[in-house]
């Protein structure tokens, strides 16, 4: 049973940092590219950064020099390092995993961990 389980998430001032971890089980971890996504209140979710198994990295224009996703195969965890945080960046931030073979498609979703970034 694939498993993805976020944490690391809370409360941080404007200009802050924060560190997303997400740990993985039940799957081949290093054969999966891994992605983080943020869904803020009454909003769509949207793509924050992605790592595939070779470790090229995308990320979206309003992360960009302020985020890094990075993973770790001997720890099956993806990280996604959060600087200069800000308001806008509040939402529940997703955990995912997917991998093609052929023509099918295996994806996995964490539950989510808040991010609220206040004064």
């Amino acid at each position: 049973q694939a498993q993805l389980a976020e944490s690391g998430g809370g409360l941080v001032q404007p200009g802050g940092s924060l560190r997303l971890s997400c740990a993985a089980s039940g799957i081949t971890f290093s054969m999966y590219a891994m992605g983080w996504y943020r869904q803020a209140p009454g909003k769509q979710r949207e793509l924050v950064a992605t790592i595939t198994s070779g470790n090229t990295t995308n990320y979206a224009d309003s992360v960009k020099g302020r985020f890094t996703i990075s993973r770790d195969n001997a720890k099956n965890t993806v990280y996604l390092q959060m600087n200069s945080l800000k308001p806008e960046d509040t939402a529940v931030y997703y955990c995912n995993a997917k991998r093609i073979i052929v023509v099918r498609k295996y994806e996995y979703w964490g539950q989510g961990t808040q991010v609220t970034v206040s004064s």
